[in-house]
C-alpha cells in the first residue's frame, strides 16, 4: 500500500511539473486530474483554439520502457472515452469543438511534449 501512495504522490508531483510547462507555454490549465467512472485525464486545458486533453508520463529510466510506450490503445481509448464524457458533460458541442490528445513525457528531468499525440 505504501509504494502505491509513493507512486500517485510522485505522479502528482511530475503533473504539476508539466501544468507549470503548459503554463510556461501559454496554455490555459482548466482542470487537473478529471475521473471518471473508468479513467482519468491528467491535464485539460485550452491553446489556439483547441481543447486539449493531456496525458503525463514519467520514467525514472528506461529500463521499463519510455513514458511514451505506456500510453498504449487501450489507455488513449479510455482517455478518448473520458474526453467525450468531460465535453458532454460541460455543455461543449462536440462537432464545432477542435479537440487534440497530446501526450508530455518525462524521463528523468527532461521533458517532451507531442501535441497531436494520438
Amino acid at each position: 500500500m505504501y509504494e502505491s501512495y509513493n507512486k500517485r504522490k510522485v505522479g502528482k508531483a511530475w503533473e504539476k511539473t508539466a501544468r507549470d510547462y503548459l503554463r510556461e507555454k501559454g496554455y490555459i490549465v482548466l482542470m487537473m486530474n478529471y475521473r471518471t467512472r473508468y479513467s482519468e485525464i491528467d491535464i485539460i486545458a485550452e491553446t489556439r483554439g483547441f481543447l486539449v486533453f493531456i496525458e503525463v508520463k514519467y520514467r525514472r529510466d528506461i529500463s521499463s520502457g519510455g513514458p511514451f510506450e505506456a500510453v498504449d490503445f487501450r489507455k488513449q481509448q479510455k482517455i478518448r472515452n473520458a474526453a467525450l464524457e468531460y465535453l458532454m458533460k460541460n455543455g461543449y458541442d462536440i462537432d464545432k469543438t477542435s479537440i487534440r490528445f497530446d501526450v508530455i513525457g518525462i524521463l528523468g528531468n527532461s521533458i517532451e511534449h507531442i501535441e497531436g499525440a494520438f
